[in-house]
Parts: C-alpha cells; sequence; structure tokens
C-alpha cells in the first residue's frame, strides 16, 4: 500500500513540474520599452555608442548611450544616482 501511494504522490509530484514548464516567462510576454541611461556597467541591452559593438559593452554605469529594454511604462520610474530612466538617448557624466 505505502508503494503505490509513493508512487502516486511521485507521479502527482512529476505532473506538476512538467505543468510549470508549459507556463509562459514572466520576461516573455507583455509590451518592452528602451530605457537609456540605466544600464550598470557590461549589462546594457544594445547600443552603447562609439567604441562599442552591442550588447553588454557599456563602459560604466548608468551609460547614457546604451539602454535596456524594460516592461513599457516603467522606464521613467526607474531612477539611478544620476535621475530617472530616459526613453532617448541622454548625457551622463562618465
Amino acid at each position: 500500500m505505502t508503494t503505490i501511494v509513493s508512487k502516486a504522490i511521485l507521479a502527482a509530484s512529476l505532473a506538476s513540474a512538467v505543468s510549470l514548464l508549459s507556463l509562459p516567462q514572466a520576461s516573455a510576454g507583455g509590451e518592452k520599452e528602451k530605457c537609456w541611461g540605466i544600464a550598470l556597467k557590461g549589462q546594457n541591452d544594445c547600443a552603447a555608442g562609439p567604441g562599442t559593438t552591442c550588447a553588454g559593452t557599456s563602459k560604466v554605469d548608468y551609460q547614457g548611450n546604451s539602454w535596456k529594454l524594460v516592461p513599457k511604462g516603467t522606464c521613467t520610474t526607474i531612477q539611478t544616482p544620476f535621475g530617472p530612466g530616459s526613453l532617448e538617448p541622454i548625457t551622463r557624466p562618465s
């Protein structure tokens, strides 16, 4: 009897785990927008200005000409030591 119950619990656990795999990722859905000046050094999604190629190439924290994708409508609410994020490239101290 214990073996049957153990197998049933294992089967239910496995079924639950497999069903979780089919759920969409939280960041996969929803609209995104580019937010300039919020990325930490080397963590930008793209566009990091002259001398850089793309993702992960920003040279300083909060570089004004590099951006990260964020949920739409949240960019200008993100605060940095230099002020809020921007929907356009901005000038920041280097």
